[in-house]
């Protein structure tokens, strides 16, 4: 299958960035159109519109994008960190260390803000516990670093379907959405956009190691790198972007597995494509996904994670159907 060339492939993506913020803006239980999106934004709308668009869509679509490109890029490290094209976010565990934390949180009745710490702490106990044990009494390696995750997620996996049967039914409902991902209390963008811009350009800056890394650590150190603190590097990173992820929407699956895959795809392997397409594909995925999980049912909201799984997953087995017949 012929790669896309950058000149096309980032155009496009950006096209479809702004076909989905547009969609997300004019979407919902208020009729708006186009042209009263684009008078809020510029401050002439009437104060009614206003207040949709710029408190409560605008910041919506922009946390969709953050937390979707923070996705996308986490997998895009996880899968360079454990040399496993199947790899993403959640594999080591810090999603199960989050589900744990908050639905405690939500069980003792604390507030959101309470809720929210408790999964960034939930999250970043899971990553040091993987890694702690990983490392063991040496070096840890790809492959002890990917058993370890998975032993220690099947068990916070364990105590999430626990803590479910324990709950009162009232609390059900806002642990099983939490579980798939809601936006509907994302309003607060700065964080996950900053973070996503910071993280992207520092890969962009990395991305030839990146990509030696990637071929394996035997080449890796035949050029110069420091294979076992540059490792440590990504690990960190993609603790962060996925404990910050969580924290803010949730667990939200497939988008740090799919978006890689499609972006490699299409694109190659040169991180320097990678990293920044991903980003672009991931954000604009969640914001179809959201606009889609509150607008198909209206008033009523569907989990978001359920959406991205839907549009994701069959998109994938499109294209890899095609790179099959193509190779």
């Amino acid at each position: 299958m012929a790669h896309v060339r950058p000149g096309l492939l980032f155009p496009v993506l950006a096209i479809l960035l702004l076909v989905a913020v547009t969609f997300a803006l004019v979407s919902g239980s208020a009729d708006i159109s186009v042209t009263e999106v684009w008078q809020s934004l510029f401050g002439n709308a009437p104060e009614s519109v206003h207040k949709v668009i710029i408190d409560l869509r605008l910041p919506r679509a922009l946390t969709a994008f953050g937390v979707g490109g923070l996705l996308a890029v986490a997998g895009v490290l996880m899968q360079v960190l454990l040399r496993n094209p199947l790899a993403e976010p959640y594999i080591l565990g810090t999603s199960g260390g989050a589900a744990v934390a908050a639905l405690l949180a939500m069980m003792l009745g604390s507030g959101a803000t309470l809720v929210d710490l408790s999964a960034f702490a939930g999250a970043m106990v899971a990553t040091l516990l993987v890694f702690s044990i990983a490392q063991g009494t040496g070096n840890w390696t790809p492959t002890r670093l990917l058993l370890t995750g998975v032993v220690l997620a099947a068990g916070f996996s364990a105590a999430t379907t626990l803590l479910l049967a324990l709950s009162p039914d009232q609390n059900l409902r806002g642990m099983l959405f939490w579980l798939v991902g809601d936006l509907s209390f994302s309003y607060s963008p700065a964080q996950s956009l900053w973070l996503l811009a910071v993280i992207t350009a520092a890969g962009l800056m990395a991305a030839r190691h990146l990509n030696v890394l990637a071929r394996g650590d035997l080449q890796a150190a035949i050029v110069g790198l420091p294979v076992a603190g540059f490792r440590l590097i990504i690990f960190a990173v993609t603790a962060l972007a996925t404990a910050i992820s969580v924290t803010t929407v949730g667990v939200i699956g497939f988008i740090g597995l799919v978006v890689p895959h499609l972006i490699r795809i299409l694109a190659g392997s040169d991180h320097r494509i990678v990293l920044p397409a991903s980003a672009l594909a991931g954000g604009t995925l969640l914001i179809i996904a959201d606009t889609l999980a509150r607008t198909v049912l209206a008033p009523r909201q569907l989990p978001v994670g359920a959406l991205t799984a839907a549009i994701g997953v069959p998109l994938f087995l499109i294209l890899m159907s095609r790179s099959r017949r193509a190779g």
